[in-house]
Order: structure tokens, then C-alpha cells, then sequence
């Protein structure tokens, strides 16, 4: 394989740019590592103690990943998010009105190898969602998995991510006053195995779960559609029954993680490594679905909602694919 390397001569700001991405990835693949060897370590060494009263912490605090967090204006304003999204670069699009009276579970699309432009737009302010979306305060549900890590709980929910268990978007969603957003990726760790350029398969036909939550609670739902989410990575062939594809599958169901295996680009060179490419992000927030509160609601009920967000969702990727560099002719795929 012949190796494309980067340019020697580049412009500061578009180092600053991989930084961020190279930050962000570091973030999401090897600083959970590392926060969980430094608490092991430190149990070993003169500061022992200060390990054994942040575990007794850990205990006490158990609950506030399920308890809408621990955000930070602060942490989520940083300039490195704005070279991390310049970097692709990502823009949040803004179709309606959202009434900060109401509460809003928003369904992201598609989950992505590592869901960059819902990170991007909800957990930083570097694409403007407090300035679009004025009263409302966003919150990315997350895999419960992560909140156990020491240290790295407390550095991802000052990003304003929680906990995706339902009692966290319960709390999030119930909460009088309205102005709170809770935004899942719908599709999950399974979606993310079908990630890759061009595809256009959602997990969605089985999952109802949000519905649910969504009528118990009486948020409104938000189809939310991000351009460009598959384009960021290649991944090794793994077509449904392969070798492959069981054992990610297994593995899936057993720690409730995704695990494609993804490459795209690296620091240095263009030919290989786990930097994204640097592919434009269009995250469309689509127009609110009304939902009326319903704390027993049925089997029809659950499915007649699911059926009108897939319309709401398939509408909202008709309706600007084109403009966004989808062919008139590819259409959503539902499994």
C-alpha cells in the first residue's frame, strides 16, 4: 500500500483542527483506559487514601449520571470543540421552532461509527444550539458502562452526558417547566456495525423504548437526521452472518458495546488510521411531534406513535438528502 503523506506545510489552524479530532478521539477510545489505570495506581502508591475516599464518593454520587449529570458551561465552551467541529466541519441545522415550555426527547440518526455530530452539537456549544435554540438544555444519553470509570464519569457529564439507563431520561424528560432536551441515538451499538459510507440502514423497526418514554412523560419527539454521520470512517466488511459480524453481535450482547472494527486516515498521512475523515456533518433537527401524556399506554398506542415519528423521520431525509449530497434515488432503509 502506497502511503499519502500530509503536506509539510500547513496552516496553524487546520493542525489545531486534527488536535481537536485527535483529542476527541483519544477521549472516546483510550482516556477511560487510562483514567481506570491511574485510580488502580494510585491504590498502590502514598496516596492511597485519596483513591479509597474517591471510591466511597463514587458510591455517594452513584446516582447523578441517571440525575440529568453534572454539566459545565465552562468545559463545553472550550476552543478546542471549535477546531473539533471545524475540523469536518459540523453545522446544526435549525428547520423549527422549539417551545422551551415543552420537554423534547430528540432521536439522532444515524448512530455513526463514533456519533461525532451528535457529540459536536449537544455537548459542546461550538456549532450555537443555545443560540438556535434559545431555553433549551441538551443532555446526550450515553451507555451506563462508561459512568463506573473513575474520573472519566466526572469529564464526560460536564459535556452534559448521562446515563441512557430510563431513569435518567425519565428525569430529564419529566422535569416541570419544561427547556430540557434529551437526545438518544436511537439505533445504538447495533447500528454502528452497519456504519459506513453510503449506508443508509437504521435500526428503528424494533426499537420502541423512546416511544414509550415519550408518552409516559409527554415529551415531545424531535426526528433529528445527521448528513455525513456514515462517512467518516471505513469499516471492515462484516455483512449479517458472517464470522465477523457474530462474534461483534455476541460480544455486543454480552457488555453492551459496539465493536466495529473502523479505520479511516492518520495524523501525518491520509492512508490509514483511526482520525475521521474530513467529510462535512449536517445534523438536522426536524419539527416537533406533539405527544400527549400517557402513563399506561398500550401496545397501539406505542405503535401508532412509532409508525407516525418513521413518517416524521423519512420526510424530514426526503426533504433535504439532495441538498446535503444524497442521490435522488437512495432512500431509508428501516430494520
Amino acid at each position: 500500500m502506497r502511503i499519502q503523506f500530509a503536506p509539510l506545510r500547513i496552516p496553524l489552524e487546520r493542525r489545531l483542527q486534527t488536535l481537536g479530532v485527535f483529542q476527541w478521539i483519544f477521549s472516546f477510545l483510550g482516556l477511560a483506559q487510562c483514567c481506570l489505570v491511574a485510580f488502580v495506581l494510585l491504590l498502590f502508591t502514598d496516596y492511597w487514601l485519596a483513591a479509597a475516599l474517591y471510591a466511597g464518593w463514587l458510591y455517594l454520587d452513584r446516582e447523578t449520571p441517571s440525575s440529568g449529570g453534572r454539566r459545565s458551561a465552562w468545559v463545553r465552551s472550550w476552543a478546542i470543540w471549535r477546531y473539533f467541529s471545524e475540523y469536518f466541519p459540523i453545522t446544526l441545522v435549525k428547520t423549527a421552532e422549539l417551545d422551551p415550555k415543552y420537554n423534547y426527547l430528540f432521536g439522532f440518526h444515524p448512530h455513526g461509527i463514533l456519533v461525532a455530530g451528535a457529540f459536536g452539537n449537544f455537548c459542546t456549544e461550538a456549532t450555537g444550539f443555545s443560540r438556535l435554540f434559545p431555553g433549551l438544555t441538551s443532555y446526550l444519553l450515553m451507555l451506563p458502562f462508561w459512568f463506573r470509570v473513575p474520573f472519566y464519569r466526572e469529564y464526560i457529564m460536564c459535556g452534559g452526558l448521562v446515563s441512557s439507563d430510563k431513569q435518567s431520561a425519565s428525569h430529564i424528560l419529566s422535569q416541570p417547566g419544561g427547556g430540557q432536551v434529551a437526545v438518544l441515538a436511537v439505533g445504538g451499538p447495533p447500528e454502528a456495525l452497519d456504519a459506513r459510507p453510503g449506508a443508509l440502514t437504521l435500526s428503528l423497526l424494533n426499537r420502541k423504548g423512546f416511544i414509550k418514554m415519550a408518552l409516559k412523560t409527554g415529551a415531545q419527539l424531535v426526528p433529528v437526521f445527521s448528513f455525513g454521520e456514515n462517512e467518516l470512517f471505513h469499516q471492515v466488511e462484516n455483512p449479517p452472518g458472517s464470522a465477523l459480524r457474530v462474534v461483534q453481535e455476541r460480544l455486543q450482547k454480552m457488555m453492551g458495546l459496539a465493536m466495529p472494527l473502523f479505520h479511516a486516515r492518520g495524523v501525518f498521512q491520509y492512508s490509514f488510521g483511526l482520525i475521521p475523515f474530513r467529510k462535512p456533518i449536517y445534523t438536522v433537527v426536524g419539527k416537533p411531534i406533539p405527544v400527549e401524556q400517557n402513563l399506561s399506554p398500550s401496545h397501539s398506542d406505542i405503535e401508532r406513535l412509532h409508525k407516525l415519528y418513521l413518517d416524521h423521520l423519512t420526510c424530514l431525509f426526503e426533504e433535504h438528502k439532495t441538498q446535503y449530497g444524497i442521490a435522488e434515488d437512495s432512500h431509508l432503509v428501516f430494520i
